[in-house]
Protein backbone atom coordinates (compact mmCIF):
# COMPACT_ATOMS: atom_id res chain seq x y z
CA UNK A 1 0.00 0.00 0.00
CA UNK A 2 2.87 2.10 0.48
CA UNK A 3 3.28 3.29 -2.94
CA UNK A 4 -0.45 3.21 -4.26
CA UNK A 5 -1.73 6.49 -5.46
CA UNK A 6 -4.10 8.22 -3.33
CA UNK A 7 -7.86 8.24 -4.04
CA UNK A 8 -10.23 10.69 -3.53
CA UNK A 9 -13.90 9.81 -3.72
CA UNK A 10 -16.43 12.37 -4.79
CA UNK A 11 -19.98 12.13 -4.00
CA UNK A 12 -22.80 14.87 -5.22
CA UNK A 13 -26.09 15.11 -2.64
CA UNK A 14 -29.04 16.37 -2.25
CA UNK A 15 -31.40 15.39 0.86
CA UNK A 16 -29.74 11.88 1.12
CA UNK A 17 -28.92 12.04 5.14
CA UNK A 18 -31.09 9.01 5.34
CA UNK A 19 -28.91 6.49 2.65
CA UNK A 20 -25.45 8.79 2.83
CA UNK A 21 -24.56 6.84 5.85
CA UNK A 22 -24.45 3.57 4.62
CA UNK A 23 -22.06 4.39 1.41
CA UNK A 24 -19.81 6.27 4.58
CA UNK A 25 -19.67 3.10 6.11
CA UNK A 26 -18.89 1.35 3.06
CA UNK A 27 -16.24 4.13 2.32
CA UNK A 28 -14.47 3.47 6.11
CA UNK A 29 -12.83 0.01 4.92
CA UNK A 30 -10.38 1.43 2.23
CA UNK A 31 -7.01 1.01 4.12
CA UNK A 32 -5.13 3.79 4.29
CA UNK A 33 -5.73 8.28 3.82
CA UNK A 34 -9.08 8.39 1.87
CA UNK A 35 -10.12 12.17 0.30
CA UNK A 36 -14.01 11.94 0.64
CA UNK A 37 -15.69 14.66 -1.31
CA UNK A 38 -19.07 15.55 -0.25
CA UNK A 39 -20.93 18.30 -2.38
CA UNK A 40 -24.02 19.27 -1.33
CA UNK A 41 -26.44 21.28 -3.58
CA UNK A 42 -28.74 22.89 -1.08
CA UNK A 43 -29.98 20.04 1.36
CA UNK A 44 -32.41 20.72 3.86
CA UNK A 45 -32.06 17.58 5.82
CA UNK A 46 -28.95 16.73 7.70
CA UNK A 47 -27.05 15.59 5.24
CA UNK A 48 -24.32 18.50 6.24
CA UNK A 49 -23.82 16.57 9.73
CA UNK A 50 -23.79 13.30 8.40
CA UNK A 51 -20.98 14.37 6.44
CA UNK A 52 -18.96 16.19 9.50
CA UNK A 53 -19.90 12.91 11.96
CA UNK A 54 -17.84 10.59 8.71
CA UNK A 55 -14.71 12.99 8.35
CA UNK A 56 -15.82 14.16 5.15
CA UNK A 57 -15.01 17.63 3.39
CA UNK A 58 -17.93 19.45 2.41
CA UNK A 59 -18.64 21.51 -0.14
CA UNK A 60 -21.96 23.45 -1.38
CA UNK A 61 -23.25 25.15 -4.59
CA UNK A 62 -26.30 27.14 -4.56
CA UNK A 63 -29.11 24.67 -6.41
CA UNK A 64 -28.61 21.18 -7.02
CA UNK A 65 -26.99 20.34 -10.52
CA UNK A 66 -25.07 17.06 -10.41
CA UNK A 67 -23.12 17.60 -13.08
CA UNK A 68 -21.88 21.21 -11.21
CA UNK A 69 -21.34 19.24 -8.00
CA UNK A 70 -19.40 16.35 -9.64
CA UNK A 71 -17.09 18.89 -11.36
CA UNK A 72 -16.87 20.83 -8.27
CA UNK A 73 -15.38 18.11 -6.09
CA UNK A 74 -13.21 17.00 -8.84
CA UNK A 75 -11.57 20.42 -8.89
CA UNK A 76 -10.97 19.97 -5.38
CA UNK A 77 -10.00 16.44 -5.15
CA UNK A 78 -6.21 16.11 -4.57
CA UNK A 79 -6.06 12.16 -5.35
CA UNK A 80 -4.09 10.78 -8.44
CA UNK A 81 -7.24 8.77 -8.89
CA UNK A 82 -10.66 10.11 -8.76
CA UNK A 83 -14.03 7.84 -7.88
CA UNK A 84 -17.55 9.25 -8.48
CA UNK A 85 -20.27 7.69 -7.02
CA UNK A 86 -23.79 8.46 -6.26
CA UNK A 87 -24.92 9.36 -2.61
CA UNK A 88 -27.79 6.10 -2.29
CA UNK A 89 -24.87 3.52 -3.96
CA UNK A 90 -23.61 0.70 -1.47
CA UNK A 91 -20.23 -0.65 -1.97
CA UNK A 92 -19.78 -4.55 -1.81
CA UNK A 93 -16.98 -5.37 1.00
CA UNK A 94 -14.67 -6.07 -1.29
CA UNK A 95 -13.68 -2.85 -3.53
CA UNK A 96 -10.89 -1.76 -1.57
CA UNK A 97 -8.84 -4.75 -3.43
CA UNK A 98 -10.45 -4.52 -6.75
CA UNK A 99 -9.64 -0.50 -7.22
CA UNK A 100 -5.97 -1.07 -5.44
CA UNK A 101 -5.85 -3.58 -7.91
CA UNK A 102 -6.73 -1.05 -10.52
CA UNK A 103 -4.67 1.84 -9.50
CA UNK A 104 -1.14 0.15 -8.80
CA UNK A 105 -1.22 -0.94 -12.68
CA UNK A 106 0.55 1.72 -14.60
CA UNK A 107 -1.64 0.99 -17.97
CA UNK A 108 -4.75 0.94 -15.87
CA UNK A 109 -4.74 4.95 -15.84
CA UNK A 110 -5.12 5.25 -20.09
CA UNK A 111 -8.79 2.83 -18.91
CA UNK A 112 -11.97 4.47 -17.08
CA UNK A 113 -13.66 1.97 -14.55
CA UNK A 114 -17.19 1.04 -13.57
CA UNK A 115 -18.62 -0.85 -10.96
CA UNK A 116 -21.61 -3.50 -12.60
CA UNK A 117 -25.15 -2.80 -11.82
CA UNK A 118 -27.08 -4.26 -9.51
CA UNK A 119 -30.51 -3.02 -8.09
CA UNK A 120 -31.10 -3.27 -4.23
CA UNK A 121 -34.12 -5.05 -4.45
CA UNK A 122 -35.88 -8.30 -5.17
CA UNK A 123 -37.88 -8.93 -8.61
CA UNK A 124 -37.26 -10.70 -11.53
CA UNK A 125 -37.92 -7.95 -13.78
CA UNK A 126 -35.40 -6.06 -11.71
CA UNK A 127 -32.57 -8.96 -12.85
CA UNK A 128 -33.52 -8.68 -16.64
CA UNK A 129 -32.62 -5.44 -16.64
CA UNK A 130 -29.44 -5.68 -14.74
CA UNK A 131 -28.68 -8.14 -17.72
CA UNK A 132 -29.14 -5.32 -20.18
CA UNK A 133 -27.23 -2.98 -18.48
CA UNK A 134 -24.57 -5.27 -17.97
CA UNK A 135 -24.44 -6.46 -22.44
CA UNK A 136 -24.73 -1.98 -22.67
CA UNK A 137 -21.97 -1.21 -20.43
CA UNK A 138 -19.49 -4.08 -21.64
CA UNK A 139 -20.33 -3.89 -25.16
CA UNK A 140 -21.83 -0.71 -26.19
CA UNK A 141 -19.53 1.20 -23.96
CA UNK A 142 -22.32 2.93 -21.86
CA UNK A 143 -22.27 2.64 -18.28
CA UNK A 144 -24.55 5.21 -16.30
CA UNK A 145 -23.23 7.03 -13.59
CA UNK A 146 -25.20 4.65 -10.68
CA UNK A 147 -22.54 2.30 -11.33
CA UNK A 148 -19.96 4.82 -10.48
CA UNK A 149 -16.60 5.81 -12.63
CA UNK A 150 -12.92 5.25 -11.38
CA UNK A 151 -10.89 7.23 -13.84
CA UNK A 152 -6.74 8.97 -13.09
CA UNK A 153 -6.97 13.16 -12.57
CA UNK A 154 -4.64 13.03 -15.44
CA UNK A 155 -7.23 11.44 -18.34
CA UNK A 156 -10.24 13.21 -16.47
CA UNK A 157 -8.86 16.47 -17.05
CA UNK A 158 -7.93 15.57 -20.89
CA UNK A 159 -11.48 14.17 -21.20
CA UNK A 160 -12.86 17.63 -19.77
CA UNK A 161 -14.48 16.55 -17.39
CA UNK A 162 -18.25 16.52 -16.42
CA UNK A 163 -20.23 19.72 -18.13
CA UNK A 164 -22.65 20.82 -15.72
CA UNK A 165 -25.42 19.70 -16.57
CA UNK A 166 -28.44 18.86 -14.18
CA UNK A 167 -29.00 15.62 -16.05
CA UNK A 168 -27.33 13.30 -18.37
CA UNK A 169 -24.19 14.70 -16.81
CA UNK A 170 -22.99 11.03 -16.98
CA UNK A 171 -23.87 10.04 -20.32
CA UNK A 172 -22.49 13.25 -21.88
CA UNK A 173 -19.03 12.24 -20.20
CA UNK A 174 -19.12 8.54 -20.65
CA UNK A 175 -19.83 9.31 -24.56
CA UNK A 176 -16.86 11.52 -24.82
CA UNK A 177 -14.91 9.20 -22.97
CA UNK A 178 -15.82 6.14 -25.23
CA UNK A 179 -14.19 7.66 -27.89
CA UNK A 180 -10.89 7.49 -26.50
CA UNK A 181 -10.41 5.67 -24.10
CA UNK A 182 -11.67 1.50 -23.03
CA UNK A 183 -14.30 1.49 -20.10
CA UNK A 184 -13.68 -1.49 -18.45
CA UNK A 185 -15.64 -3.51 -15.41
CA UNK A 186 -14.20 -3.69 -11.84
CA UNK A 187 -15.65 -7.31 -11.53
CA UNK A 188 -18.25 -5.97 -8.90
CA UNK A 189 -21.25 -4.83 -8.46
CA UNK A 190 -22.30 -1.77 -6.89
CA UNK A 191 -25.97 -1.76 -5.94
CA UNK A 192 -28.13 1.09 -6.27
CA UNK A 193 -31.62 1.89 -4.07
CA UNK A 194 -34.28 0.94 -6.17
CA UNK A 195 -37.06 3.46 -5.08
CA UNK A 196 -37.61 4.72 -8.34
CA UNK A 197 -38.39 1.42 -9.86
CA UNK A 198 -40.46 0.97 -6.83
CA UNK A 199 -42.55 4.24 -7.38
CA UNK A 200 -42.88 4.08 -10.64
CA UNK A 201 -42.79 0.57 -11.47
CA UNK A 202 -40.22 -1.32 -13.63
CA UNK A 203 -41.48 -0.86 -17.68
CA UNK A 204 -42.78 3.00 -16.55
CA UNK A 205 -39.95 3.88 -14.68
CA UNK A 206 -37.47 2.08 -18.12
CA UNK A 207 -39.47 3.96 -20.48
CA UNK A 208 -39.26 7.36 -18.94
CA UNK A 209 -35.30 6.89 -18.54
CA UNK A 210 -35.57 5.65 -22.80
CA UNK A 211 -37.68 8.92 -23.39
CA UNK A 212 -35.65 11.50 -21.54
CA UNK A 213 -32.37 9.91 -23.11
CA UNK A 214 -34.37 10.52 -26.60
CA UNK A 215 -35.31 13.69 -25.90
CA UNK A 216 -31.76 15.28 -24.79
CA UNK A 217 -30.13 13.72 -27.92
CA UNK A 218 -33.07 15.84 -29.69
CA UNK A 219 -31.78 19.26 -28.12
CA UNK A 220 -33.89 18.94 -25.22
CA UNK A 221 -32.62 21.53 -21.98
CA UNK A 222 -31.25 19.55 -19.74
CA UNK A 223 -32.73 21.61 -17.30
CA UNK A 224 -36.14 20.64 -18.73
CA UNK A 225 -35.29 17.25 -18.72
CA UNK A 226 -33.99 17.48 -15.24
CA UNK A 227 -37.65 18.56 -13.46
CA UNK A 228 -39.37 16.22 -15.62
CA UNK A 229 -37.50 13.23 -13.99
CA UNK A 230 -38.05 14.38 -10.53
CA UNK A 231 -41.21 14.99 -10.54
CA UNK A 232 -43.42 13.99 -7.81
Amino acid sequence: MTNMPSLSVVVPCLNEAKRLPLLLADLQRWPSFLDLWIIDGGSSDCTELVANLAGAQLLRIEKPNRGAQLSHGANHARGDWLMFLHADSRLPRQWPAAVEAVINQSSAKLNAWFFDFKINEKGAGLRLLEQAVDLRSKWQQRPYGDQGLLINKSLYKQMGGYAPLPLMEDLDFIERLSCQVKLKSLGLHLYTDGRRWQKFGLLSQTWRNAQLRRQWRRGESTNLLSKKYYQK
